[in-house]
């Protein structure tokens, strides 16, 4: 695929939960030779009435060729005040590779309890994604960067 953006093709992680609501990891990107952190700390829980606030870090967004990407993100599990099995956020994340500020939206749809899709806006681009959950620390996840371009990611963490 001449269009093809090599980071989102291809991806693994591997994060390692210091505490509940602390997880550090390694990603990496073999077919654009990317290697960085990822942090995520959860800094105010989701109760019924109050969503979570969550802060870390990861590659750029999709579509960049390197960098990373420093987020702040407040999601809200609704599922039982709409009968839908669905979870939205939004935050703000700032791109290293960019220099500025981006707007993030995204939606999780649960769809049995080892399968869910994600679909992200990253500030520029809309990317839905399928994701399989074996045993509790393996996932892979069918992406469509750009909504267009095929990715496949791999996770384990411990």
């Amino acid at each position: 695929m001449s269009n093809q953006i090599p980071r989102a093709s291809l991806r693994t992680t591997l994060t390692y939960r210091v505490h509940p609501r602390f997880s550090l990891g390694i990603e990496y990107n073999p077919r654009a030779n990317d290697v960085g952190l990822l942090a995520n700390v959860v800094a105010i829980t989701e109760s019924k009435n109050r969503p979570a606030i969550i802060f870390g870090t990861s590659s750029d967004r999709i579509g960049t060729p390197s960098g990373r990407s420093i987020y702040a993100t407040i999601s809200k599990d609704v599922s039982e005040l709409l009968r839908l099995p669905i979870a939205p956020y939004v935050g703000v994340a700032y791109s290293t590779y960019e220099h500025r500020f981006l707007p993030l939206a995204g939606l999780t749809i649960n769809w049995r309890d080892n399968l869910s899709s994600l679909v992200i806006f990253d500030g520029v681009k809309v990317h839905p994604t399928l994701s399989y959950t074996l045993g509790g620390r393996h996932v892979f996840t069918f992406l469509l960067a750009q909504g267009k371009n095929p990715g496949v990611s791999y996770s384990f963490s411990f």
